[in-house]
């Protein structure tokens, strides 16, 4: 079971976030596992051994990439995980996000209130001007996420990401700060 003496950089009406701890292994693991098959379809099948946490662990260390849970407000118990991958800075500064819930909490709206703490942090904290998503044409529950959320399409990617042995096609979708804002003023 999850502990909450964990330190939250955002709270929701419903959820926190938190960045990834190497403590979270065995809870993640449980999770991807009770959820592999919701997800396979979109993450294709994935390693849970203890060397491809720390190698995780490892990247999200790295400037260039953020690794988060979202938890339940009061017992800590992790519902999702956000990413937010390749971040360049300069001129740029964005990042590509991803994100994945999990078959037990799925549908309540916790990766909608999770995400939306991202995008706060994003464009406060960590001063990104943009964020993208890139999405399956056929993951429905993910495309309404970002809809929800402010992202707008811009374009589509043929054979984008290699998945479950081929190559996937991919909607692009995004967000920058002014969007965010117009869609839900953040607090400053």
């Amino acid at each position: 079971m999850a502990t909450t003496n964990y330190s939250y950089l955002l709270h929701g009406p419903r959820v926190a976030l938190r960045h990834v701890r190497r403590q979270d292994y065995d809870e993640l693991t449980a999770l991807a596992q009770e959820s592999a098959e919701m997800l396979r379809p979109w993450l294709g099948t994935r390693d849970h051994t203890p060397e491809a946490f720390e190698s995780y662990l490892e990247r999200i260390e790295q400037p260039t990439h953020e690794g988060f849970v979202i938890c339940l407000n009061g017992t800590g118990a992790i519902v999702g995980g956000i990413n937010i991958n390749n971040i360049v800075r300069g001129a740029l500064q964005s990042g590509t996000v991803g994100y994945t819930a999990y078959a037990s909490t799925s549908g309540r709206g916790y990766m909608t209130e999770g995400l939306r703490l991202v995008l706060q942090l994003a464009f406060g904290q960590l001063a990104l001007h943009r964020l993208e998503a890139n999405i399956r044409p056929d993951n429905t529950s993910s495309l309404n996420l970002v809809k929800r959320l402010g992202f707008q399409r811009e374009g589509y990617s043929t054979a984008f990401q290699f998945v479950n042995g081929e190559w996937r096609d991919h909607e692009r979708w995004a967000i920058t700060t002014e969007m965010a804002q117009a869609e839900a003023p953040l607090p400053t």
